[in-house]
């Protein structure tokens, strides 16, 4: 299914259609959480803060990547802070380049450039592993790739490096090896 985008080509919705591995069925749970999550904090659009907030609320695999409870609380009390108020500066702002670059799904949700291009890296990067579907971890390294998103935003000032994470996500095994 197509959909229209502002001032951008039709593309394919970020969790639908993928250029390489579609989401886990867990990675599901977790776009439908960041949805949720947007919805109720007011914001217009899914962004990479959401989809974090989502993914180390759900996922086990991504939590342990954070080495300690200490680092994972730090995080989540951040997310929770913007949750609550700290967020109403980004409020009818857009995430990533481009004013008016909104991923329209059908419907009228919208996605964050910086979030559909977070889903997107992770689709590709599973499949690059030779993984059939995106998970948690992959997210996460899609995330921390960007750094200029509201997700890296969040983790930096929750004194959790983005490079420290990255680093992290890329000691993952490769394609046949177990998962973490």
């Amino acid at each position: 299914m197509q959909f229209r985008t502002s001032g951008i080509p039709e593309q394919a919705p970020p969790d639908r259609s993928w250029a390489g591995a579609p989401l886990s069925p867990a990675m599901a749970a977790v776009v439908s959480g960041a949805r949720r999550r947007a919805l109720r904090d007011g914001d217009h659009h899914v962004d990479t803060a959401h989809l974090l907030h989502s993914l180390v609320e759900s996922d086990p695999e991504v939590r342990e990547v954070f080495d300690g409870e200490a680092r994972l609380a730090r995080v989540l009390g951040y997310l929770v802070q913007r949750s609550i108020g700290y967020g109403l500066r980004w409020q009818g702002r857009q995430e990533g380049p481009g004013a008016q670059s909104v991923v329209r799904e059908p419907g009228g949700e919208g996605w964050s450039p910086s979030a559909a291009a977070a889903l997107d890296r992770a689709g590709r990067g599973a499949a690059l592993r030779g993984r059939s579907h995106a998970g948690g971890p992959d997210l996460l390294a899609a995330l921390v790739a960007d750094p200029r998103c509201r997700a890296v935003e969040v983790l930096e000032r929750a004194g959790v490096g983005a490079e420290w994470l990255a680093a992290r996500t890329d000691d993952r095994p490769a394609a046949g090896d177990p998962p973490w």
